[in-house]
C-alpha cells in the first residue's frame, strides 16, 4: 500500500500505485474537462499575502503529462511560466560542477566511471589541484559550486570530501570566493550527513537514477549502489542529519518517463508528509553519450516535446521546488525549458576531473559529453537576452533561509523581496570583476530596468545604494 510516510523505499515509491497512476492517467488523458479541472488548480491563485499554489499530486500530474491536446499543452506551458514568475522571479541562478574524482567502485551500466571500464584515466584532485580549479572557476566568477566524486571508500572517503570542501571556502583569489557548496556524492550514513551539514554544505544533491527496482538492480550490478532501499532512503537520512535542503533527479532514459515522473513526485510528496519540506531541488537530466557509453543502447529516450512537457508538469505538481537543468541540453532545449519552469542553469561547465585547468585534455574523459560548450559570459549574455537576471546569489543558505524557512517565505511570496535585491547585487559583482565590456554594458541596461520595477521603498533605496558601492569600491558581499 502507497505511504508517504513510511520510511522504506518500497512503501513510499510503491509499484502498483505507479502502475494504477499510469492505468488511471491512460484512461485519463482525453477527458478534457478532468483536465481543464486540474489545470485550474495548478494555476496560482493572488491573495493579500502574495502568491499561492496548491501543487497537484502524482496522479493529477500524471493525466497532464499523458494529455497530449495541443490547447491543453499550451495552457501547460502557461500555467508553468506564471507560476516560475510568481515565485521565483525572473531570476536564473547560476552554478557549475566540481568533479574531485572518477575513482568508482560500482558498476552502473550508463555511467562511464564504472569499475569495469579500464581504459579511462583514473583521477582524483588533491588539494593543491581543488585551489587550483576553484581558482579558474572564480575567475570566470562563479560563486555556487556542485561537487562531484564517484563512489570509492579508498580514494575519495568522506574525509576527502570534507577537507576538499574545506580547501573550496578557504581559497580567495582577487574578488573571488565561492560562497556555497552543493555535493553530490553517493547514499551515505546519518553521521556523514552530519558531518556535511557542520561543513556548511548548501544542498545534498542525488539522484535516483531510476525508481522501477527492477530496472534498478539490472543497470547497477555491481558494487554498493546496488542496493535499492539504500540508495533511495538517502534522503530521509540526510534530513535526520540535519541537512534540510535536499535535491532529487531521475536520469530520463533509462526506464519509461511516465514511470519515472510518477515516482520523482512520489519522492518529493514522502519527503513533504515525513518532514514537512520538499525537496529544494528537482533536476531532469537525459542519458548523454560518453566515453564507453551509447545513449541508443537504452531504449526509452524522450523527445524534447516530450522533455519540454515534462518539466511544465513538474513545476505544476511542485510549484515551490528550485528546477535544474544542466549543460547536458543545448542552448535551443535550456531556451525552452527557462519557460516553462526552470530557475538554475549551469554554465562554462566541464564534467572531467582537472577539467578547469588542463587546457589540453586528449586522454581526459567527461562523465557526459557538454552539449551547451559557451562560457559562462556568453551564458550570462543570453540569459540577460532572454529577458531574465543571472543571479549569483547565496545569501539564503548563509542567512539560515533554508528547509521549511526557505518554503515559508516561498509560499507567502516574500523571498523575492529577498532574492531580487541579491541578483541584482550579485550581477553588479559579476560586471564588476568578471564580465567581457558588451556583458557589462549589456548588464547595467538590465540593472536599471529591473531597479525601476522595484517599489519605492527602503529596499529600492539600499539595493541602489550597495549596487553603487559595488560599482565604486573592491567590497563585495552585500545581501539582504
Amino acid at each position: 500500500m502507497y505511504d508517504p510516510r513510511s520510511k522504506k523505499a518500497d512503501e513510499f515509491i510503491n509499484d502498483e500505485e505507479i502502475r494504477s497512476t499510469l492505468a488511471y492517467a491512460a484512461e485519463h488523458k482525453d477527458d478534457l474537462k478532468l483536465v481543464d479541472e486540474i489545470l485550474e488548480k495548478a494555476r496560482p491563485v493572488k491573495t493579500e499575502g502574495g502568491w499561492r499554489c496548491r501543487g497537484l499530486d502524482h496522479r493529477e500530474a500524471s493525466v497532464l503529462l499523458a494529455c497530449t491536446d495541443p490547447e491543453r499543452v499550451n495552457k501547460m506551458y502557461e500555467i508553468a511560466e506564471q507560476i516560475k514568475l510568481s515565485f521565483y522571479g525572473n531570476r536564473i541562478v547560476i552554478f557549475a560542477p566540481l568533479y574531485l574524482s572518477n575513482y568508482c567502485i560500482n558498476g552502473c551500466l550508463y555511467c562511464p566511471y564504472h569499475r569495469t571500464n579500464t581504459h579511462i584515466p583514473r583521477k582524483k584532485l588533491t588539494q593543491e589541484e581543488v585551489r587550483a580549479e576553484v581558482i579558474a572557476l572564480q575567475d570566470m566568477g562563479h560563486k555556487r559550486l556542485a561537487i562531484e566524486s564517484g563512489e570509492d571508500p579508498v580514494n575519495s572517503p568522506i574525509e576527502y570530501i570534507l577537507e576538499c570542501i574545506d580547501t573550496i571556502y578557504n581559497t580567495h583569489h582577487k574578488n573571488g570566493s565561492i560562497r556555497r557548496v552543493n555535493v553530490n556524492i553517493a547514499a551515505t550514513t546519518v553521521e556523514n550527513y552530519r558531518r556535511l551539514k557542520e561543513a556548511g554544505i548548501g544542498t545534498y544533491i542525488l539522484f535516483q537514477e531510476t525508481y522501477h527496482r527492477e530496472s534498478y538492480e539490472r543497470l547497477h550490478p555491481t558494487g554498493p549502489k546496488h542496493d535499492y532501499a539504500y540508495h533511495t532512503e538517502a534522503m530521509d537520512r540526510a534530513m535526520e542529519g540535519g541537512i534540510d535542503d535536499v535535491g532529487l533527479g531521475v536520469l530520463f532514459g533509462l526506464e519509461r518517463y511516465a514511470y519515472e515522473f510518477a515516482g520523482l513526485l512520489m519522492h518529493a510528496e514522502h519527503l513533504e508528509a515525513t518532514f514537512g519540506v520538499g525537496p529544494h531541488t528537482i533536476s531532469i537530466p537525459r542519458v548523454r553519450k560518453a566515453d564507453d557509453i551509447d545513449p541508443d543502447a537504452f531504449d526509452n529516450g524522450i523527445d524534447d516535446e516530450t522533455f519540454t512537457r515534462i518539466a511544465a508538469c513538474i513545476r505544476l505538481a511542485v510549484p515551490y521546488t528550485g528546477m535544474i537543468v544542466s549543460t547536458r541540453e543545448s542552448e535551443e532545449v535550456r531556451q525552452r525549458l527557462l519557460q516553462v519552469g526552470i530557475s538554475q542553469v549551469s554554465g562554462g561547465s566541464r564534467t572531467s576531473v582537472g577539467g578547469y585547468t588542463e587546457e589540453q585534455r586528449p586522454h581526459d574523459t567527461e562523465q557526459f559529453n557538454v552539449s551547451d560548450q559557451r562560457s559562462l559570459d556568453e551564458v550570462v549574455s543570453w540569459l540577460m537576452d532572454s529577458g531574465h537576471i543571472p543571479s549569483f546569489c547565496t545569501a539564503c543558505y548563509r542567512e539560515g533561509r533554508t528547509g521549511d524557512r526557505f518554503m515559508e517565505l516561498c509560499k507567502s511570496g516574500q523571498i523575492q523581496n529577498c532574492c531580487h535585491p541579491n541578483a541584482l547585487m550579485t550581477l553588479a559583482e559579476y560586471l564588476e570583476d568578471y564580465a567581457t565590456p558588451e556583458t557589462k554594458a549589456k548588464g547595467y541596461e538590465t540593472i536599471q530596468k529591473e531597479l525601476a520595477r522595484i517599489p519605492k521603498d527602503q529596499v529600492r533605496a539600499k539595493t541602489e545604494e550597495l549596487i553603487g558601492s559595488i560599482a565604486s569600491s573592491n567590497k563585495r558581499d552585500f545581501y539582504f
